[in-house]
């Protein structure tokens, strides 16, 4: 018999994964995949299965990259309209295999690796207002970040004059429309990951300079590009690696749906930092 794999829970992957760390090896993972076969990063569209009777949805996110020499398959669940409850309305578990021979060695859980390599990529602006359609959520939320968060009444209200917006929902519906936003402004869009599913309106998907993580995936699964039929300019990784331009003059967003490459970067990173200190235990 081999070697059982591994378990790392909330608690280490937390202690694992900073941001300092984190940051440079997705920028080089995103440079990597918008490389194509050079950049050594094999990355198929997620599987999507459909839990209709219950409204959830099963995603599969395989990856492998061959700089990190790393493999893994992220599982990820996650229901329409969740009402409040103590089980979340995603949950993640990443695999981590032995790429030379497939052995499994670790279950790592992937909700901490989810939300930390989605707020590194999407670079959220760390002073923020914000609105939620639950009041209670918003305030909480606050309480928990501290200082410099304003709890607004509606999202017009919070969307006004900012630089940098975020929009992180299950909506079907827009919830942010180009009306509201000032021209030169930001968006970091990372929710609405279903191709039926929307968070802003055409106007702004219309007028804007419109990059995504990965062009693929973007037009088969986000609603927001599907439904307007917007016309995307780059990948983000294109701009880091100085094959497309950044546009500051111009209102501006980031389309994400979340990407296998980011979970296996992040999930190798948790894995070796945990065998650094436990492997001799």
């Amino acid at each position: 018999m081999g070697e059982q794999p591994i378990y790392i829970g909330t608690e280490e992957v937390e202690k694992f994964l900073n941001y300092p760390t984190l940051i440079p090896l997705l920028e080089r993972a995103l440079i990597q995949f918008s490389s194509g076969s050079e950049g050594g990063v094999v990355q198929p569209v997620r599987t999507i299965v459909p839990v209709a009777k219950y409204r959830g949805f099963l995603g599969v996110m395989p990856a492998y990259s061959a700089a990190d020499d790393a493999l893994t398959t992220k599982l990820v669940t996650f229901y329409e309209n969740k009402v409040s409850s103590a089980v979340p309305s995603h949950q993640a578990t990443v695999l981590l295999f032995d790429p030379t021979n497939g052995t499994l060695k670790a279950v790592i859980d992937g909700k901490v690796i989810t939300d930390r390599r989605t707020s590194a990529v999407s670079a959220i602006a760390t002073r923020v207002k914000i609105w939620s359609r639950t009041k209670e959520n918003a305030e909480k939320f606050a309480e928990a970040v501290g200082g410099g968060v304003i709890v607004c009444s509606s999202a017009q209200e919070a969307v006004t004059d900012a630089d940098v917006i975020v929009t992180a929902t299950m909506a079907t519906e827009p919830v942010l429309f180009g009306e509201w936003v000032k021209t030169g402004a930001h968006i970091n869009a990372i929710g609405a990951c279903r191709p039926d599913w929307r968070e802003l309106d055409d106007s702004l998907m219309k007028n804007c300079v419109l990059y995504v993580d990965s062009k693929e995936a973007a037009e088969k699964e986000s609603g927001d590009i599907v439904i307007s039929q917007a016309n995307i300019y780059a990948e983000i990784g294109e701009v880091l690696k100085g094959t497309k331009t950044a546009h500051q003059e111009k209102t501006t967003v980031f389309k994400s749906v979340g990407m296998a490459i980011e979970d296996t970067v992040s999930a190798k990173l948790v894995y070796d930092s945990w065998m650094a200190i436990n492997a001799n235990k």
